[in-house]
């Protein structure tokens, strides 16, 4: 507690101690508490809070919900603690950390239960188990109502000891909170209530702990789902470290053409996996450079026509490398495609127009716009305003003039920011490396004092016009 803040631990004590008055009740001598029932429900989910590895953790909290259906709200309050002081705890003080959570709980269930008890859920609970069951829709809006104060008052609680703990602003502390945990709760409602149903049926409580079995295929689904997505990402991190290692004069170049990109599938109105796909494909988009000579990729001044035309398959050598990486779907066109020109003048196919791939087109726009905004060490980036003006310009033999309006959209609502992508040390460098793209042409005089002007040479890696 002494590495809290005073704010922090004023409002954790408040919290244990409504849990503490939440729970009172059972110690009354006339409290009639099924103890059965708290015990296995609560073992219940201590099993799960303590076992549980998946990202989705919540898959057994519909235990919570049949104990605040079924249970007394002060005998409620009790599920939920054995679980949160059992459960791993990744950061420290872990002892206040389990504290913190079991008094959130408690008090999250408690109000959960007195809400299910409030607008007539016992008495529609009685009703379902009827044999022509005539309050189940009644038993289950109630049981959906309960659900969304028991994931109210944890997100209240939560965002509570983000102010005071770690000083976030209230709004801040509760932004995207609702959304992100309104959905699991909706689900978990009907299911706490078919475990209260089932629970006093014929088949007992055996039968109630069944429906957590979907539960737990689901969320063994779900964790499945992400170990892949988490594997995804880490292939495309390490083939973007590989070339932002290989050619360091474009340093973060490809993060931000992927950022650029999705900029562009939002306004065109991708959504969902389109839009990680194309994100994914700015991302990558440079990954051939992994196959041509580092020796020309960082030389100074112009290439030759030879190297030129080594260069100019960075394209096809990106999209054998990705080919056999399944889930990059549309974005291997875009990587292969890429600095095609709807004039027929691109590489490395000449393709003109739509026989250009929708990603592509797309990944070209960011690519150029990049390229140019970008400051790197043998040149200032041009303003956005100035950099759009050109894609317009290039709109209709260049770019998709929908791509580009699509971009111009974009960045007037929402901005952009480009960084320095080159080490510093390349500002010893008298000249542009080979990847330095062509662009707007420098004003006269624009050379650093005792510094002759880089040597400028045609469009090569980058996509500036």
């Amino acid at each position: 507690m002494r590495a809290l803040p005073l704010g922090a631990r004023v409002y954790v004590l408040c919290a244990v101690l409504a849990a503490a008055l939440c729970a009172a009740p059972v110690l009354r001598p006339q409290a009639a508490v099924p103890w059965d029932a708290v015990v296995l429900l609560a073992a219940v989910y201590a099993a799960g809070a303590r076992g549980t590895r998946a990202p989705w953790p919540e898959w057994y909290s519909p235990v919570l919900l049949a104990g605040a259906f079924l249970l007394p709200p002060a005998a409620a309050a009790l599920v939920a603690v054995p679980g949160a002081l059992l459960a791993p705890v990744e950061r420290r003080p872990a002892a206040v950390r389990r504290l913190w959570h079991a008094a959130q709980l408690a008090v999250a269930v408690w109000a959960a239960g007195r809400t299910f008890a409030a607008l007539g859920g016992r008495a529609a609970l009685d009703a379902v188990r009827a044999p022509d069951a005539p309050g189940f829709p009644s038993a289950l809006a109630i049981a959906t109502v309960s659900a969304l104060v028991l994931c109210l008052a944890v997100i209240a609680l939560e965002c509570g000891v983000l102010v005071s703990a770690e000083r976030h602003a209230p709004r801040a502390a509760w932004r995207g909170r609702i959304l992100g945990s309104l959905v699991p709760h909706l689900v978990h409602g009907p299911a706490g209530l078919a475990m209260a149903v089932l629970w006093h049926s014929p088949y007992g409580p055996a039968a109630a702990l069944l429906v957590l079995l979907p539960m737990y295929v689901s969320a063994c689904v779900f964790a499945l789902y992400h170990r892949e997505r988490a594997a995804h990402q880490a292939t495309i991190r390490s083939l973007v470290q590989a070339v932002d290692i290989k050619d360091r004069y474009t340093r973060g170049h490809s993060e931000r053409v992927g950022r650029a990109s999705a900029m562009i599938a939002r306004e065109l109105g991708m959504r969902g996996d389109r839009l990680e796909a194309l994100r994914i494909a700015g991302i990558l988009h440079d990954v051939g450079k992994l196959g041509v000579p580092t020796r020309i990729l960082r030389k100074n001044g112009p290439l030759t026509p030879d190297e030129r035309r080594i260069i100019e398959l960075h394209p096809e050598y990106g999209h054998e490398m990705v080919r056999g990486i399944g889930f990059l779907g549309e974005a291997r066109a875009a990587i292969l495609h890429h600095h095609e020109r709807l004039d027929g003048s691109g590489y490395p196919y000449g393709l003109v127009g739509m026989e250009i791939p929708e990603f592509a087109r797309v990944v070209a726009v960011a690519d150029a716009f990049d390229a140019m905004t970008s400051t790197r060490t043998y040149r200032r980036g041009r303003p956005v305003a100035t950099a759009v003006e050109e894609l317009k310009r290039c709109a209709g033999s260049h770019f998709d003039p929908r791509m580009v309006r699509a971009l111009a959209r974009a960045l007037d609502r929402h901005g952009w920011h480009a960084a320095v992508t080159a080490d510093a040390a390349g500002e010893e460098r008298g000249n542009a490396p080979a990847d330095m793209p062509r662009a707007l042409p420098e004003p006269a005089g624009a050379a650093a004092p005792g510094r002759s002007a880089p040597a400028r040479r045609p469009d090569t890696t980058d996509g500036a016009p």
